[in-house]
């Protein structure tokens, strides 16, 4: 999405310098307009990092944990944690990771979740750690954020693997967007599929951010469909890429309704 957005705005005329705020991956400013786009990257939205058993043990250590990935869930990942001050735009997303056997192995290197220092006793999954982890990072922004600062939050961006995940052999040969059928074979949640993470994560999405001041920002129904888009083969990987977009493609239109969301935002505001 990000690319598409510079790609978009580079057609305008004037001079663009590469320039990151703090905690950016990348970042562009478009010095005749003072605007300044950045994405900063972020797996969990909250802090994590490698965690190992105390020799003097601990409570994690007496249910005989020994390694893992300890995540806490009220930090904000530093790479996003100042950009609040910053951007008068915020536009977050957050999920493929959650279920991501092959980062965070459940039994090899679990998630462990910490909260205010402390270990959450007992251990809870990682569908219950992302909800106190959405809870935590939306009342974070809602706080840190400056006055007048628009918020949204992404849906999940489907993934369209077949015949297994990244790892397993899966693929995504289509050349056509799926029918309405299609989709729900591959994506609904009673099947447990392979993508099933999109609509689980975009569950804990629409619960937490109930009664919040955030935008919901849907590109996940529409994209569905179009299992064609990604580059699968051609991504130059050992295995298919279908998981990122072609350009041009889905994230233009994810971009035009953006920009209509920001066109409506605004009209609202100019009545008052």
């Amino acid at each position: 999405m990000f690319v598409s957005l510079f790609c978009t705005l580079k057609r305008v005329p004037g001079e663009v310098k590469k320039w990151r705020p703090a905690g950016a991956d990348r970042g562009f400013t478009f010095l005749k307009y003072n605007l300044t786009i950045a994405y900063h990257r972020t797996n969990l939205l909250a802090r994590y990092g490698r965690w190992s058993a105390n020799a003097n043990g601990g409570e994690l250590e007496s249910l005989g944990y020994k390694e893992g990935f300890r995540v806490d869930v009220d930090v904000p990942e530093g790479t996003w944690a100042e950009a609040l001050h910053f951007h008068s735009i915020l536009i977050f997303n957050t999920g493929h990771w959650w279920w991501a056997p092959s980062k965070f192995d459940p039994v090899k290197s679990p998630m462990l979740f910490f909260e205010k220092g402390r270990p959450v006793i007992p251990p809870i999954p990682p569908h219950a750690g992302l909800d106190l982890v959405l809870k935590h990072m939306i009342l974070y922004v809602e706080k840190e954020a400056k006055p007048g600062t628009i918020k949204f939050f992404r849906t999940q961006s489907p993934r369209h693997f077949e015949g297994g995940d990244w790892d397993q052999g899966g693929s995504c040969p289509r050349s056509n967007p799926l029918s309405s059928e299609e989709v729900e074979k591959l994506f609904a949640i009673e099947n447990n599929g392979t993508n099933v993470e999109t609509r689980l994560v975009n569950q804990h999405l629409h619960k937490a951010l109930k009664g919040s001041h955030f935008h919901i920002l849907d590109v996940t129904q529409l994209s569905e469909f179009r299992a064609d888009a990604h580059p699968a083969a051609a991504g130059g990987k050992k295995h298919d890429d279908c998981m990122h977009w072609c350009l041009p493609g889905v994230t233009d239109t994810w971009n035009d309704i953006l920009v209509a969301l920001l066109n409506g935002i605004e009209t609202s505001r100019s009545r008052f």
